[in-house]
C-alpha cells in the first residue's frame, strides 16, 4: 500500500507582477494536486496584481495584500500561515512544470530519507512563458556546494546553481536550519537558507524538470546580477565555504570519480567523496529509486 501524498505548502511573494502573476497561479492550481495549501503574499502592488488574486481567492489558502519589508519578509510571513509537510516558494514571474507536485509529492512519501529536493534540469522561461533552456547538471553533494560549485553566475569553479524555483524541503528540515529565510541577505536569500540546510542534510535531485526561472528585461536577479553574486559568496563564506584552486579542484573532482567508480565495483562504501544522489523513475512498475552517481 502506497504512502498518502504529504501536503505540500507554496508561497508566491507578489509585487507588481500583474503581467506574470496569473500564469504563475495557474501553473500551481492546474496541477489539482490533491493536498496543496497556496498562499500569497502581494507587497501592496498598484499594478492590478489585487485583482488577479481576487480571481482566484477560493482556491487560495490565504492572501494578503499590503506593503512588507521585501520578498524574503513575504515569504517568511507566507511560511507562518503554512501547515504543510512539504514546504517552497514560486516568485510571482516563475512557473511550476504540469506535474511537478505529483512528482515531488510521491517522492517524499516513498523516501522519508530525503529531507530537499530539486531538480537536475533546471529549465529557463522566456518572456511569454516558453521553455527556452533545459540541461543536465550532474546533480549536487555537500561537498560540491562547500566548494563553490554552485555558487551562480559561471566562475570556473562553478557548474550550475540550486534552482530555488524548483527546490522543495521537509518542514521538519526548515526548522531544524532556523525556520526562516535571512532579510539581510535581500537578493541571495535563497543560497543561504541552502548552505543551513546542507548542514543537516544532502540535498537529492530528481532527472525531470519540476520548474523554470522566467528572463525578462524587468526581472530582479538579471537587473542585479553583480549584486546577486556578491551576496551569494558573502553567504557561502559566513558558513564555511573555500574555494579550492584549479588545480586542487581537478584533483578533487578526479579523486570523486574514482571513489565512485569503486563504490559501484565493490558494491560497498568508502570513505571519501560520496556522489551526488539522483531520483530516478521506475518505468512500468512506477515509483522512484535512488541512486549515488
Amino acid at each position: 500500500m502506497s504512502s498518502p501524498l504529504p501536503k505540500i505548502s507554496i508561497v508566491t511573494p507578489s509585487f507588481n507582477q500583474a503581467a506574470f502573476l496569473e500564469e504563475t497561479l495557474l501553473s500551481v492550481f492546474e496541477q489539482n494536486y490533491p493536498a496543496l495549501e497556496y498562499i500569497v503574499m502581494d507587497g501592496g502592488s498598484n499594478d492590478g496584481s489585487d485583482d488577479i488574486i481576487r480571481k482566484y481567492q477560493d482556491r487560495l489558502t490565504h492572501w494578503e495584500s499590503a506593503p512588507d519589508k521585501g520578498q524574503y519578509d513575504a515569504i517568511n510571513r507566507g511560511f507562518a500561515q503554512s501547515t504543510g509537510e512539504v514546504m517552497a516558494w514560486l516568485n510571482s514571474d516563475d512557473k511550476l512544470t504540469p506535474w511537478a507536485l505529483k512528482v515531488v509529492g510521491e517522492i517524499f512519501a516513498e523516501h522519508p530519507e530525503i529531507e530537499w529536493l530539486t531538480t537536475a534540469y533546471p529549465m529557463h522561461w522566456d518572456i511569454y512563458g516558453r521553455a527556452t533552456h533545459c540541461g543536465y547538471n550532474g546533480g549536487y553533494s555537500r561537498e560540491g556546494f562547500f566548494r563553490g560549485e554552485h555558487l551562480p553566475f559561471g566562475h570556473w569553479h562553478a557548474r550550475g546553481w540550486i534552482q530555488q524555483e524548483s527546490t522543495f524541503w521537509r518542514r521538519s528540515l526548515w526548522e531544524r536550519a532556523g525556520g526562516g529565510l535571512d532579510p539581510s541577505f535581500s537578493l541571495a536569500g535563497d543560497l543561504e537558507l541552502w548552505a543551513r540546510f546542507y548542514k543537516h542534510a544532502e540535498l537529492c535531485a530528481v532527472a525531470t524538470p519540476l520548474g523554470g526561472f522566467r528572463v525578462h528585461p524587468a526581472q530582479k536577479t538579471a537587473l542585479r546580477a553583480e549584486d546577486y553574486s556578491e551576496q551569494a559568496k558573502r553567504a557561502f563564506l559566513l558558513h564555511g565555504g573555500r574555494i579550492p584552486s584549479r588545480a586542487q579542484n581537478f584533483v578533487n573532482g578526479w579523486l570523486a570519480k574514482l571513489i565512485r567508480f569503486l563504490q559501484r565495483r565493490y558494491d560497498r562504501r568508502l570513505n571519501g567523496l560520496p556522489g551526488a544522489k539522483l531520483c530516478f523513475h521506475r518505468g512500468m512498475e512506477g515509483g522512484w529509486n535512488i541512486m549515488d552517481t
